[in-house]
Formats: structure tokens, C-alpha cells, sequence
């Protein structure tokens, strides 16, 4: 059968033109999940309004890899993390780590993160949300150590088992999310398609459903570690299909939300939907995934508007709300200890292709679904998957429209980042072309 195998890829390759075609059979994965829920009770992740830590958990958090390897030995690694965000620090301390290990480069690695509000928050990311004491920054100092650590265990242990594998892809459509700048545009865009990638092993059973949302994983504002709506999707797919491991990836939800919303069983209610939606495509024939394997990262300087001099920084000092006051003194730090503020922020795309038959295009930030529409059509016919809060949660990524319109997207949002914003004008474009340049490389 192997060798039948290798004849009917030869002939194919010879038929178009000798571009190599791999069978979805010759694919190898390996898989792992790791609990990252704290030990203790830390601070919450995402709403700078809350005024106590944890207080218990509704269920656990949870980092989970997917390692595949083309026959040419060509890999690539996806993370999911159950996590408000990660940031660039971070993601590339895990990278250098995982190189270490296994020979598996940081441009092989995506990590994703979920953007659960109920997550403990990561060190460094939307660090002027939060005040703490020095006993609370503690806890955040320690969390991510073992975070790091954590994340480095879940890809090596996905990398050591690898095993025969096929790979398909289909779409589906839950509707649970609505576009939420309704006050400044009523007419936002939303997506509601559920990509779903599915691996069963050599005699067809499942073992992996990597699949996809572009909704802010905002349900619930409460005080338990939880992965929101994301994460009762997961435990629902694992529970329908006993040994599976299921992923999710968020994708370009800057401004949408889960409508309606407030509640543990609404969280319940989206979730179980999103599975569903998941469990369609699942259950049905999906179009074969084969390779080769191509991966690419690259980076491009987004530009801030001009900062602030140092006498317009010392005459607001004590101005604002507290979290425009702490952005104004974390700026004043930077020119006394840097001599400058940062100008622009490096913009991080990351590409998985598998052969002819998918493209992941991962982006940095929260960026919002006019990148993945636009994407969409430029690209047409090519069948792309486009997700965003890849590796870093940075900062909120407008496009052009949402930039003119502002808003709390706009720019409004950047004082938590500790950035003086917003980005100057040009910042779709600038990503778009960096996409396109990508995928035009040999």
C-alpha cells in the first residue's frame, strides 16, 4: 500500500507540472495537553475593573499543542492556550527553550491564546490595567515562570509523539457573535464562520479537532478561572468524542462579542453551540489536508503617532483617569531611564502552509475582522484560515476603518498597553503587504 502510495504521488507530481504532492496519510502528528491553572487564587486577567483575585475555579485552564510533520520531516507546532494573551517575551523564551529540546525552530511555533477574561493574568501583557501590591506581582512573577515552563513541556511532549495521521478541512457557521461597535458603526462586519482542521490516525479514528472563532471570549465577568464560551466548547467536543484532544483558535475578534451575554450559562449556551457547529463539520466527509508543509514568520514596524514631549508629559501628570495617569508617568519613566519613547511596535505574521490545500495566517495582537475579510477576498481562491492574538497580545490592531472611526479599538484601548497612540494611518495596508510578500517567497 505504501509503495502504491508513492506511485500515485509520482504520477500526480508529473501531472502537474512535477510540484511535489504529499497524501494526507504521510502526515505525523503529536499531541499534549497540560493544566495551567494557577496553584493559588491570582489576580484575573482582562477587566481592569475588578477589585479582588480569583476566588475559585469553574473548571481548569488548560494549554494543549498539536505537532505536525510533513514526510520531508518539515514541522510546524500550534498552541492553544486557555490565557487573556501572551506576549512577545514570552512566546520567544518558549521558542528558544523548545529549540533547545527538540531542533524545532520559533518560527515552527504559533501560540494562540483563547483571551478568556476568567485567565490570571500573564506578566507583561496590559501591564497598566492592574495595581498591585508587591505580594500580587509576586504571584503574577511566579505564574508565568511556571507558565513558561509549561508551555515549553506541552510542544515537547507533542514532539515525541508523533504518530501516522490524516489530516481534512471544513467550515461551518455559529452565530452567537455580533459586531460591538454598534455605537459608532451599527453597521460593523462580523464573522461567523467555525473552521475546523480534523487528525484521525492510519485506521480513520479521531484524535484532534483543531477548530476556530472570531468572537472576544467575553461571556462572563466573574471571579473563577474559566475559559468562557471557548472552553466549554472544548470540554463538550471531548466529551462527544471520548480520547479526543480538542483545540480552539481564536481568530480575528478584536470587536465582536458574544451576544447575548453575563452569565456562567450563556457561556454554557455559546459554548455548546460552538460545538455543535464543530460536531457538523466533524461528522461529515471534509476535503483532504495534504503538503507539503511551508512555514514563515516575519515582522513589520507599525508606527505610533508622534509621542508626546517630555514638558507636555510633566504638565498632564495627574490628569485624567488613573489608567491615563499611569500611562503618562510609565512614559515619563521610559524617557528618564531609555532616553526615548518607542515610535512602533513590530507586527508579527506568522504562516503555515499545507500544500495546497490550507493556509494559516497568524497575526499579533487583537486585530479585528476586517483583516480577515479583506485577506479573504485578496486571496480567493485560496483557502485560508486568518487568526488573530498569535503569540503576543500587544495592543488592539485596527484597520484603516476602525483607526478613522476610533473608538476604544481605534486607539482608545492602548493606555493599558502602555503605548501613547493610536497607530498612524497606513496600518492595514502595512500588514496586508507583509502578508502577500509572505506568501510570493520560494
Amino acid at each position: 500500500m505504501t509503495m502504491l502510495r508513492a506511485l500515485l504521488c509520482l504520477l500526480m507530481g508529473l501531472i502537474l507540472g512535477n510540484q511535489t504532492v504529499l497524501a494526507a496519510a504521510d502526515w505525523k502528528v503529536g499531541q499534549a495537553r497540560v493544566d495551567i491553572t494557577p496553584a493559588k487564587n491570582i489576580w484575573l486577567a482582562g477587566y481592569a475593573s475588578r477589585k479582588k483575585p480569583a476566588q475559585g475555579t469553574k473548571h481548569p485552564l488548560w494549554a494543549k499543542a498539536l505537532v505536525f510533520q510533513d514526510p520531508q520531516g518539515e514541522q510546524a507546532v500550534i498552541v492553544t492556550t486557555d490565557l487573556i494573551g501572551l506576549t512577545r517575551e514570552l512566546s520567544d523564551a518558549v521558542g528558544k527553550r523548545v529549540a533547545q529540546q527538540t531542533g524545532i525552530r520559533r518560527e515552527q511555533i504559533m501560540l494562540n491564546s483563547s483571551h478568556t477574561h476568567c485567565s490570571p493574568v500573564v506578566k507583561g501583557c496590559a501591564a497598566l490595567a492592574y495595581d498591585f501590591t508587591p505580594q500580587q506581582q509576586k504571584e503574577v512573577d511566579d505564574y508565568a515562570r511556571t507558565l513558561e515552563e509549561n508551555l515549553v513541556k506541552v510542544i515537547v511532549k507533542a514532539s515525541r509523539s508523533l504518530e501516522p495521521a490524516n489530516l481534512s478541512y471544513g467550515e461551518e457557521k455559529a452565530t452567537f457573535a455580533i459586531n460591538r461597535r454598534g455605537r459608532i458603526n451599527p453597521d460593523g462586519p462580523v464573522d461567523h464562520s467555525v473552521p475546523v482542521l480534523k487528525v484521525t490516525d492510519s485506521e480513520g479514528k479521531l484524535k484532534a479537532i483543531l477548530f476556530g472563532y472570531a468572537c472576544h471570549n467575553t461571556t462572563i465577568a466573574l471571579f473563577e478561572f474559566c475559559g468562557d464560551y471557548a472552553g466549554f466548547a472544548q470540554i463538550a467536543l471531548e466529551k462527544k468524542y471520548p480520547g479526543t484532544l480538542a483545540l480552539f483558535v481564536l481568530g480575528c475578534g478584536g470587536d465582536a462579542n458574544p451576544d447575548p451575554r453575563g452569565t456562567m450559562e450563556l457561556a454554557e449556551q455559546h459554548g455548546d453551540a460552538l460545538a455543535q457547529a464543530v460536531s457538523r463539520a466533524v461528522d461529515r466527509k471534509l476535503d483532504p489536508v495534504q503538503g507539503p508543509l511551508t512555514v514563515r514568520f516575519a515582522r513589520t514596524d507599525l508606527p505610533f503617532v508622534a509621542p508626546p514631549s517630555k514638558a507636555v508629559l510633566i504638565a498632564q501628570q495627574g490628569k485624567g483617569d488613573v489608567y491615563t495617569q499611569r500611562l503618562n508617568d510609565y512614559l515619563l519613566g521610559q524617557l528618564d531611564q531609555q532616553g526615548s519613547i518607542p515610535t512602533s511596535y513590530p507586527f508579527s505574521v506568522q504562516i503555515f502552509e499545507f500544500g495546497d490545500d490550507l493556509t494559516l495566517i497568524g497575526l499579533g495582537g487583537e486585530t479585528v475582522i476586517d483583516y480577515a475579510i479583506r485577506l479573504h477576498e485578496e486571496l480567493s481562491p485560496r483557502r485560508i484560515w486568518v487568526a488573530g492574538y498569535c503569540n503576543e497580545v500587544f495592543a488592539y490592531v485596527p484597520s484603516e476603518r476602525v483607526l478613522k472611526e476610533g473608538g476604544y479599538e481605534g486607539g482608545g484601548a492602548m493606555k493599558y498597553f502602555g503605548w501613547h497612540g493610536p497607530f498612524q494611518p497606513g496600518v492595514e495596508d502595512r500588514i496586508i503587504k507583509l502578508v502577500h510578500a509572505m506568501l510570493q517567497q520560494k
